[in-house]
């Protein structure tokens, strides 16, 4: 089968390859690849700041395509079933624990630049029927941590949720938060992808370069109140920030660290409001089972910035590793 690979950790080195088609064993189904998506993780390990155990390795985590062959003892799908294959596989359901978590594809085991892969039944999840291949792909991570985000704060009517940047955790969070009745408050450096944002239900908008205390202005929109939920995606730079903007009772859900990972916090306004400041490793197939029924049920479509061919893989992860300038998700298309 035909495959992108990546022999060293350098944005430039990948190549094209020919590799053994995996043959699907007892338990398992083989998928034909239609699509994938990009995500932080995938531009770290290509950078060299993510650990792998070695190189060379079919990168990107996320996928999804269409069972062509089931394994024995299979019997909860068929082939041509459209599925969508989770990045960590071994993880099902429950709180991750570490044999479960540190397998991921495109890390630990072949990722979705490959015409085919053969994963386990339990670790694979039917596409809603209204996406396409490309839509389809970009859920595992960042539709499923939104998703948890949600679940975590218990996000429902009335509440307001603050969302750092435009990236595509931060729309599927607009999206599913708008869903549930929400008031969303989104940040971004760029007015034109905050009124993109408003295209999709924001209900206000700030430009953290000409209001850099954002959290301030969270304040002044809530009467005083803050945030319910804080997706915290910025790190370093935006921690306390976001500790100051939350309510009472509020959660700081952190998934990312674009300024860094050494934050210094003032402990008394966490105690003092009884925050609960969550760290989210993506989540199980079933977390990812859960936010493809909600997209189904309300129709959700995953935004999607650019779509890329296989052979332009560089250009991709240039594109996403320059920072800031996608909303969304970036996607290949798998056209062989």
């Amino acid at each position: 089968m035909k495959a992108i690979e990546l022999p060293a950790a350098k944005l430039d080195a990948f190549r094209a390859t020919t590799i053994a088609t995996p043959e699907p064993q007892r338990g398992e189904v083989l998928i034909r690849l239609r699509a994938a998506s990009l995500n932080f993780i995938d531009v770290a390990v290509a950078s060299g700041n993510y650990h792998v155990p070695g190189f060379p390795l079919i990168p990107v985590a996320d996928g999804a395509g269409e069972i062509v062959r089931i394994g024995e003892g299979v019997s909860t799908f068929a082939v041509n079933d459209r599925v969508i294959v989770h990045a960590k596989p071994r993880w099902i359901g429950g709180p991750g624990r570490a044999y479960e978590t540190r397998e991921m594809r495109g890390v630990t085991m072949p990722g979705s630049l490959a015409e085919y892969v053969a994963l386990p039944a339990n670790a694979i999840v039917p596409m809603p029927a209204h996406l396409s291949f490309e839509a389809a792909a970009t859920l595992p991570i960042a539709a499923t941590t939104a998703w948890n985000a949600m679940r975590a704060a218990n996000i429902g009517p009335g509440s307001v949720v603050v969302l750092l940047g435009t990236g595509g955790v931060s729309i599927f969070a607009l999206q599913f938060a708008k869903a549930a009745g929400a008031t969303v408050i989104i940040t971004s450096s760029s007015d034109e992808k905050l009124e993109r944002a408003r295209a999709l239900g924001a209900d206000h908008l700030i430009n953290y370069r000409t209001t850099p205390d954002w959290d301030t202005a969270v304040l002044e929109l809530t009467a005083g109140l803050g945030a319910d939920l804080i997706v915290e995606t910025g790190g370093s730079a935006t921690f306390a920030r976001s500790i100051n903007a939350a309510a009472f009772g509020g959660t700081v859900f952190v998934i990312g660290f674009v300024t860094g990972t050494q934050a210094a916090v003032d402990l008394l306004p966490v105690i003092v409001k009884a925050l609960k400041v969550c760290g989210n490793n993506t989540g199980s197939v079933s977390d990812l089972r859960g936010a493809t029924r909600a997209i189904a049920a309300g129709r959700i479509a995953p935004v999607i910035d650019k779509v890329f061919s296989p052979d332009q893989v560089t250009e991709a992860y240039t594109h996403m590793a320059a920072g800031g300038q996608h909303f969304g998700k970036l996607a290949f298309s798998l056209s062989w």
